[in-house]
């Protein structure tokens, strides 16, 4: 019999980005990128896994902006059109480096990996790969969580309003995504408001994880720490990070993707190539961009990058998932020891690590699955759902105010480079409100102009835009999304409340900002009527 658990939790997660308007738009190859390195290489492992016989259970978080952009039938034929350039640059590198054999291996290795994931896209799985996950959840394989409907960070939401509308869009749409209800949810950035739990158990979800010391520092103290649940007094349970093992597989400089042995994720012929040859497969402006063919390994702290080779690369990976694998059995042994239950150990990445950043990454997982299954017999892989069915009871306490990120309690999301945007999405949240409250009974074009009001709101809250103007990556872009959001709605709200609705206009809001087919407006509401709406959700799921 196993001494404990361990709960492996992928958090995966891209903004909503969809740009009709413009031909080729560069940030959504975000989208594309993490299509080819993160998800169908995470499929393959996964199916692959079930194939062999490899029993195995593992959480997965795909948010709702994932979900939209997976359905969305202009990004899946932009997708196409963009792995077949990648499937042609290939071709021109295997010609390129004939006489270059180290690079020249590699050169048909990225010809395989692109050729693969056109044939898994377009036919496996019919150029929508929210079919392959829901299969492997039906098979029993993965426990399939949602996350906020555009990953507002709910701390910040002073209207709580807000935040049902948030979870509100997030269970409708996964309910019809995948079927069935979700257990759990990814507070986006893990980000806790003591209270907010009561609003998740309106809608059926049983659980949710913090970081660490969110978890650690709850009222009263949890009597076993991160190694088991609380449960909030709104009777929702509560799941702690694992520091140790999370630093093992985050850290750069400390963890397993800093090898020497492994890829080096800034090396891309995108850049050193000369420009004449690689501007067909740049962005058309002339800008050079990634195009996720990489010669070099990381090497060292050092310039003079040395070239990259899968075998080494693979053996590491196998080490290290042998190392993640001991580290935990002896963390469970110990703790089994001096507790009174089995502990569950639980360990949440963002997906994209694996595969995009840590190149290795899903072959480290595989190897990690397959060694627990056949290697050790001190471990059980487990979902929380799972856990809370062998241990339904548990203590009562609340988790602190929390986050993950820097210093952990909303700095990121709130420091002097974003701090502005708050008040904008407040009263944009309250105009939104009074709107519900004054409509409701709205049908035909004034229905439409309310329900994509609402859209503009949940848009503009997306936590990735402070998060990019918190670290300073594409700080234009974040600017610009946050900006043409609320003007939108402020431009909707006009026209409402002065009953002279552009039709015109709306429908191209409609087109361009189409996250959500089946919102409905009346979520904002503060009446009665909602209550009765949230009641009939959640019997419905």
């Amino acid at each position: 019999m196993e001494k404990g658990y361990l709960s492996l939790v992928l958090h995966a997660h891209l903004p909503y980005i969809r740009h009709p308007e413009h031909e080729h738009f560069l940030e959504e190859n975000w989208f594309f990128e993490a299509i080819t390195e993160t998800y169908i290489p995470l499929l393959k492992v996964f199916e692959k896994l079930a194939e062999d016989g490899v029993k195995y259970r593992l959480t997965m978080s795909l948010t709702p902006p994932l979900l939209s952009m997976f359905a969305d039938p202009l990004l899946q034929n932009r997708y196409l059109r963009h792995v077949e350039k990648l499937i042609e640059l290939s071709e021109k590198e295997i010609e390129r480096t004939r006489w270059l054999p180290e690079f020249n291996r590699m050169a048909y290795f990225y010809n395989d990996l692109f050729s693969y994931a056109r044939w898994y896209f377009s036919e496996k799985c019919h150029k929508n790969i929210l079919t392959s996950f829901r299969r492997l959840q039906d098979d029993g394989y993965l426990e399939i969580i949602t996350c906020g409907a555009t990953h507002g960070y709910l701390p910040l939401m002073i209207q709580k309003e807000a935040v049902r509308a948030q979870v509100h869009y997030a269970v409708e749409y996964h309910t019809r995504s995948f079927g069935r209800p979700p257990r759990g949810i990814w507070l986006p950035e893990c980000g806790y408001n003591p209270g907010d739990d009561e609003i998740l158990r309106d809608y059926g979800i049983r659980y949710f994880f913090t970081d660490a010391h969110g978890l650690l520092h709850a009222s009263p103290r949890p009597k076993y720490g991160n190694f088991a649940p609380v449960y909030c007094p709104s009777g929702v349970a509560a799941f702690g990070r694992d520091l140790e093992s999370s630093k093992q597989v985050w850290s750069a400089n400390e963890g397993y993707p800093g090898d020497y042995d492994y890829r080096e994720f800034y090396r891309d012929i995108g850049f050193d190539l000369e420009y004449e040859y690689i501007k067909p497969y740049i962005h058309p402006s002339g800008l050079r961009t990634n195009t996720g063919i990489k010669y070099y390994r990381i090497t060292g702290r050092t310039h003079d990058k040395q070239p990259y080779d899968p075998y080494w690369a693979q053996e590491k990976a196998a080490t290290h998932a042998g190392n993640f694998m001991f580290n935990r059995e002896k963390q469970i042994e110990y703790l089994s020891t001096i507790l009174d239950r089995k502990p569950i150990i639980v360990s949440p990445y963002d997906a994209e690590l694996f595969g995009h950043w840590w190149f290795e990454g899903p072959q480290w997982i595989d190897y990690l699955l397959r060694k627990i299954y056949y290697d050790q017999k001190t471990i059980k892989l487990i979902t929380p759902s799972d856990y809370l069915a062998l241990y339904p009871r548990n203590q009562i306490s609340t988790p602190s105010l929390s986050s993950w990120g820097y210093k952990g309690y909303n700095e990121v999301w709130l420091e002097d480079r974003n701090d502005w945007i708050y008040r904008h999405l407040h009263h944009a949240t309250k105009l939104m409100v009074e709107l519900a409250n004054t409509y409701p009974e709205a049908s035909g074009v004034l229905k439409r102009a309310l329900n994509q009001a609402a859209r503009e709101v949940l848009l503009a809250q997306s936590s990735d835009w402070a998060f990019v103007m918190k670290t300073g990556t594409v700080v234009p872009y974040a600017l610009k999304r946050t900006k043409s959001h609320i003007g939108r709605f402020l431009g909707l709200h006009e026209q409402i409340t002065n009953q002279r609705i552009n039709e015109g206009w709306l429908q191209d809001l409609e087109y361009k900002d189409n996250i959500f087919p089946d919102l409905d407006f009346r979520i904002y509401s503060s009446s009665e009527s909602t209550k009765r709406r949230v009641e009939n959700l959640a019997m419905a799921l």
